[in-house]
């Protein structure tokens, strides 16, 4: 019953995230909830709101369930919704944030090298600012190459979350962007549209 009056509430509201992010805090400390099982009603949910929540749900328990994590990575990314693709970004960088970036390479790794645009796009948007994270804060070359590896990718939607990230980052590295800029074959269109992005 809870549940219910929750999402009814959380459909009412069309803008931002902060709603959703005190919802799923509300959720995870109700302990009579399975959660992981919440979780998983609420991805297949008629309305983005609650399939949202449930991303979010996910995230919560991903850096102690493996099961949630992996839901994060197979079942949502085909989602249509901008905004449950905004939700799945937020919960894999609290993901990283709680398991820690550095130990979360293998996972950032795995994200990108995934086939689906959206799985990308949620760990480029999801770690911005990508150098004002532990361990990239000290190790931009790192974010830099990571991010720069997708700039080629097909998705005009992901490229853009790239030339993005990378721009942010040329404010305070600006010189190890243009160093991998430079590296860059601007003759083929999906790098030079990058490229026009991270020089804006």
């Amino acid at each position: 019953m809870m549940l219910n009056a929750m999402i009814a509430s959380i459909k009412k509201v069309e803008h931002g995230f902060k709603h959703i992010l005190e919802a799923g805090s509300q959720l995870l400390n109700n302990p009579d909830l399975d959660h992981l099982e919440t979780a998983t009603r609420l991805i297949q949910g008629e309305s983005y709101q609650e399939r949202g929540l449930g991303v979010w749900l996910l995230g919560l328990l991903s850096p102690e369930n493996p099961s949630a994590l992996q839901l994060l990575r197979t079942s949502i990314p085909a989602d249509e919704n901008w905004r449950v693709q905004e939700m799945l970004a937020k919960a894999f960088d609290y993901y990283c944030s709680k398991i820690g970036y550095e130990q979360s390479l293998p996972e950032i790794r795995k994200w990108l090298k995934a086939s689906h645009p959206n799985l990308n796009r949620a760990v480029v948007e999801g770690l911005r600012i990508w150098t004002g994270r532990p361990y990239f804060k000290t190790h931009p070359e790192v974010a830099i190459a990571l991010i720069s590896a997708q700039r080629s990718k097909e998705s005009e939607y992901l490229r853009k979350s790239v030339g993005n990230a990378l721009r942010d980052i040329s404010k305070k590295h600006r010189e190890l962007v243009m160093a991998e800029v430079d590296t860059w074959d601007l003759d083929k269109p999906r790098e030079l549209f990058v490229y026009k992005l991270v020089m804006k």
